[in-house]
């Protein structure tokens, strides 16, 4: 049944906003070298990798310095970038990735490997299931970027204190799945990206 939801709604999203894809678009190719789209191998259901699709919020190859982006001003995020993180809409493009399967709605946001590889086997159930745009995690580190920019290792940080912390959302989640939750995770979603 969820997986009914969300070729429904994703299908219908990517009809209604291609407008705004290509004005974001747009946008990315006048402001810096390079594609409007990123793509990053993530890890998927039962560990297999697949290519997660964004709109490219940093100028190209800054990947290279480092796979957390920290705070509110870092020198690698273009102008537009900027506008499209705070409003979540560098993530819209992975509404494909769920209308193909990859991915669900509601799901543990997926991670690269060097994360996944850290994983103990109980969080590794994180594993077990579709990995998604949204799901508690999401919504309680919806400034993660800000608490990284805070610490002094942000790294460290993520593995050592951030990550443990999602994963227990995550299986939140996991443990609970069903149409209700479902529809409420993307509720509270909504309102917290309009607050």
């Amino acid at each position: 049944m969820i997986r009914f939801f969300d070729v429904i709604f994703t299908a219908g999203g990517l009809i209604v906003l291609s407008p705004l894809f290509l004005v974001l678009y747009v946008l990315i190719r006048l402001e810096s070298k390079g594609g409007g789209f990123y793509t990053q191998e993530r890890i998927g259901k039962d560990g297999v990798p697949f290519k997660l699709y964004k709109f490219r919020s940093m100028r190209v190859g800054s990947d290279k310095k480092g796979l957390i982006t920290v705070g509110g001003h870092d020198p690698r995020i273009t102008k537009t970038g900027y506008f499209i993180r705070k409003y979540k809409l560098d993530e819209l493009p992975q509404l494909w990735n769920v209308l193909i399967g990859d991915m669900s709605l509601v799901g543990p946001r997926p991670e690269v490997e060097k994360y996944t590889r850290l994983y103990t086997e109980e969080q590794r159930k994180v594993l077990s299931v579709h990995p998604g745009i949204t799901d508690w995690a999401s919504i309680e580190y919806v400034d993660e970027n800000v608490i990284l920019g805070q610490a002094e290792d942000p790294d460290k940080a993520y593995i050592e204190r951030i990550m443990p912390d999602k994963i227990r959302y995550n299986m939140k989640w996991i443990n609970n799945q069903g149409i209700v939750e479902y529809f409420k995770i993307i509720f509270c979603t909504f309102f917290r990206i309009a607050r």
